[in-house]
């Protein structure tokens, strides 16, 4: 994989933007809470006296989310590389939804 690709001018890492992440977040527990399970079914966590189930909102800190733009990188890089490594073993020159599809299972496991 090219170097160039994954770093950027100052030879940083580039990484997903954060409010795109937050986006992604913030509709999948809007989805969640119309569905009505608000996906926490299985923590049990005494909310604030003050605060009902229903108007407390989700949010996410700037920490969680620089965390969770890295994880997301990292995962993404780690699937093409395993992926090429496939398309290289069967002598193809790019990289077809096949190849993500057989590493995708050990990936998930790894991750």
């Amino acid at each position: 994989m090219d170097e160039d690709a994954t770093t950027n001018n100052l030879g940083i890492a580039e990484t997903f933007n954060p409010d795109l992440i937050h986006a992604i977040f913030k509709l999948v527990w809007k989805r969640r809470a119309e569905k009505g399970s608000g996906g926490n079914e299985d923590i049990d966590v005494e909310p604030a006296p003050e605060t009902s189930k229903r108007n407390r909102s989700t949010t996410a800190n700037a920490g969680a989310l620089k965390v969770s733009c890295e994880l997301l990188r990292i995962f993404v890089t780690e699937a093409i590389r395993r992926s090429a490594f496939i398309a290289e073993a069967e002598d193809a020159v790019v990289i077809e939804p096949t190849h993500l599809e057989r590493v995708l299972p050990q990936l998930l496991l790894d991750f």
